[in-house]
């Protein structure tokens, strides 16, 4: 019954700010018009549909909000006037009040708050779907921000993802093409990146993770996390100033090289993916600034960690060689490393998956951000994995999501940005780093330590070796000379046993031949 009112509420609310009728107004046949003047007779709106839509998804809550800040990227998807009011989701959800983010504070490390920080700062400097942040200073003057989780967050989306869970499993029974989309399995994916972000601790760790992996290419920074005042629904991090990366004109007039802004970003993107296997996953503009402070002019500043994506070796390997694949138009090979992956059936021919794949792909080669649109190729690509049956991979699907944002945050810094060009170089780099002769000395330096470990061992173990097969192979010589003793006592005995029968024989063939008398 919980889940039920839930639906109720969400049903309500799409009614109640005119959600039905501007989803009916994208349907062109005759019968969706007349439906929708049929919904609309007596209901008036005051505010635009973009304000609508964002008032929506701030009372349906934090699920219906992310989904927002994913659309609030999308300029080539979403009408302009949509994006504006879906791109206030990123940092201006209303806040909850302040009284409540100071007895929290103070519930999480058992003091009070004036005992924690010189200075705190009582109105929030953002308000995020899940947390809202404030400033603070410390006693011994570090500047630091502080980062409250909303309070009752955890019933919310418990509700929302088992109501999720109940469709997946409708859409599961009632739809084959369902059952291939596994939204069951996707649900699952993101219920435990939902909960590991409500878990702050968990992004303190992911920040500090992600600071480490990032120090050497010198085109990102993270703040660094005060450990002591870390708690699961506060945490407590440098302080970082920068430009929200929204703010191109502020940009520009700072003097920000604004093409290399969005080179670097792709920089940054593939390495965390292919390199380390460890990416940021909700970068939309909200989470991102650039800084304007002398020494780490023009990098990016990177915020809020609760979404953390990760690959394995495997799937880094098979995408690293399916976009190098694409990017040198290689659809056979794509075709290929899909059949050899088990993504779809071994029985699909490859020349018809190159085929369409190739349709796909080959009319946005060669031509800046601004006329490619990777959420259409993206609805192309699953039209054709609808036909040959490919089965999504759940693990993926935080990456599908931050390839849009990547996408959505290019177009708007740099439209001329050839994205294939720009990744190509560095996907070619690590294949080499992966399989040629510095993927040799890597791995043979990784090992280096067992090695060294094992060496002095090694003189034993081959002595031992060596006795172990020289006693096997005694012991198989004797049972080989057992067996020819045997086989042999078998032959004798048959011609004992022959001979005897002829004695037999011939003593009874004379004995015969006298009783006979011949």
């Amino acid at each position: 019954m919980r889940y039920f009112s839930r639906l109720l509420v969400i049903v309500w609310t799409l009614y109640r700010f005119g959600l039905d009728e501007l989803a009916l107004s994208t349907l062109k046949r005759r019968r969706f018009r007349f439906l929708r003047r049929l919904i609309s007779v007596g209901r008036a709106w005051d505010a635009p549909r973009g304000a609508r839509l964002r008032m929506a998804l701030e009372r349906l809550g934090p699920i219906f909000v992310k989904f927002g800040q994913l659309l609030s990227t999308r300029r080539d998807l979403v009408p302009a006037d949509m994006v504006a009011e879906l791109s206030r989701l990123q940092d201006n959800v209303p806040p909850f009040p302040a009284e409540q983010s100071r007895a929290l504070i103070e519930r999480a490390f058992g003091r009070r708050i004036e005992e924690i920080f010189a200075s705190f700062e009582a109105e929030p400097v953002a308000s995020a779907s899940i947390a809202q942040v404030h400033f603070a200073v410390l006693p011994d003057g570090r500047e630091v921000a502080v980062k409250v989780l909303r309070p009752g967050m955890l019933d919310v989306i418990e509700d929302d993802l088992a109501l999720m869970r109940t469709l997946a499993g409708w859409v599961e029974r009632f739809s084959a093409d369902g059952r291939r989309l596994k939204p069951r399995e996707v649900v699952a994916e993101f219920n435990t990146y939902l909960h590991d972000e409500l878990d702050l601790v968990r992004e303190a760790a992911n920040a500090a993770q992600l600071r480490r992996n990032m120090q050497d290419l010198h085109l990102v920074l993270v703040p660094e996390m005060i450990w002591e005042l870390c708690a699961s629904d506060v945490i407590v991090m440098e302080r970082m100033r920068g430009v929200p990366i929204s703010q191109l004109d502020r940009l520009r007039e700072a003097g920000v090289d604004i093409k290399k802004l969005a080179r670097d970003g792709v920089t940054i993107f593939f390495t965390q993916v292919f390199r380390d296997g460890f990416f940021h996953a909700d970068m939309h503009p909200g989470n991102i600034q650039v800084s304007l402070e002398p020494q780490t002019f023009g990098r990016y500043v990177a915020l809020d960690f609760g979404i953390i994506g990760t690959l394995t070796e495997v799937d880094k390997d098979y995408l690293a060689q399916n976009f190098i694949a694409f990017f040198r138009r290689d659809y056979k090979r794509v075709a290929e490393l899909h059949i050899e992956s088990g993504w779809v059936p071994p029985q699909t021919r490859v020349d018809e998956l190159e085929g369409a794949v190739r349709t796909v792909c080959e009319p946005h080669f060669d031509k800046p951000l601004k006329d490619i649109s990777l959420g259409q190729v993206l609805m192309r690509l699953f039209q054709i994995s609808r036909r040959f049956n490919v089965e999504i991979q759940p693990q993926l699907v935080l990456l599908q999501k931050t390839l849009l944002n990547i996408e959505g945050l290019g177009r708007q810094l740099d439209p001329e940005l050839d994205l294939w060009a720009t990744a190509k170089p560095f996907l070619e780099r690590w294949m080499d780093e992966q399989i040629g002769w510095r993927a040799f000395v890597h791995h043979l330096k990784k090992e280096a330590p067992r090695f060294a470990q094992m060496l002095p061992e090694f003189p034993r173990l081959m002595h031992e070796a060596l006795r172990q097969r020289a006693d096997g192979g005694r012991d198989e010589l004797a049972r080989q000379l057992l067996q020819e003793q045997r086989r042999t006592n078998h032959l004798l005995q048959a011609l004992l046993w022959g001979v005897a029968g002829f004695m037999v024989a011939l003593v009874a063939t004379q004995l015969v031949t006298r009783w006979l008398g011949l």
